[in-house]
């Protein structure tokens, strides 16, 4: 088994007044030649949006690009014509491929909007641009993963152009879970606490922290703490 963690406070950061951004690979301003991503990984960006204020349109091409609220409300409109309010509680994927163009404000007047952002390489480019989001099972279940992203668009999740698989699982204090990977002989799974705090194999990661591990079957996590915790599993070898 081999591993890196990123601790939450060794992230890149951004802070524009609306914008306050973390970034736990090279991104923007923040370039770190040793940090450009982990596998097909290439973003992970914790993002907290001012009332009112957001991202205006702007252009990706080649992409496949996750949105995953935490607290609040992101109000998006792209180039397919697609326009949609992503809550917390929701995941949405847009394929940039050909080229998209988007924006992403918060939808509140009052309230700030935190969510993640996420960027998987593609296996392909250039294919057509979409756009696709669900809402999550309400109240969401204890203890046991629920895939949220995958390859297969007849699979659970919204789908991606690459061999990944995102799971969440809100897990309770002193339980123990396994991840077990989908394809292990070539990829690797990336580990981010949204909350709580647990051990991964023995590693002890804390809120925002993020574990990668590679060249496992299995991986154990034991919560120390009532935690939400997101699994990103990817190929090892895309760039």
């Amino acid at each position: 088994m081999h591993y890196l963690i990123h601790k939450a406070a060794q992230r890149g950061t951004a802070n524009f007044g609306w914008l306050r951004s973390f970034h736990s690979f090279s991104f923007g301003s923040y370039y770190n030649p040793d940090n450009m991503q982990f596998g097909a990984l290439r973003v992970l960006n914790d993002d907290w949006v001012e009332p009112a204020a957001g991202f205006p349109k702007h252009g990706h091409r080649d992409m496949e690009i996750v949105s995953i609220p935490l607290s609040g409300d992101l109000k998006h409109q792209d180039s397919t014509g697609k326009a949609a309010v992503i809550r917390s509680g929701d995941v949405q994927v847009m394929s940039a491929g050909t080229g998209i163009e988007h924006s992403e404000f918060n939808a509140s007047i009052t309230e700030p909007v935190a969510f993640l952002q996420i960027w998987v390489i593609p296996r392909e480019k250039g294919v057509q641009p979409r756009y696709q989001q669900l809402t999550l099972p309400q109240p969401f279940p204890q203890n046991n993963w629920i895939q949220v992203v995958s390859p297969n668009p007849d699979d659970d999740g919204v789908y991606v152009h690459q061999d990944a698989w995102f799971s969440m699982v809100h897990v309770s204090n002193g339980i123990p879970i396994e991840y077990t990977l989908k394809l292990p002989e070539s990829h690797g799974v990336y580990f981010f606490v949204i909350e709580g705090a647990l051990e991964v194999e023995g590693v002890r990661l804390d809120r925002r922290d993020a574990l990668g591990v590679w060249d496992v079957t299995k991986v154990h996590l034991e919560a120390k703490s009532d935690s939400r915790v997101l699994a990103i599993e990817v190929p090892m070898g895309a760039n």
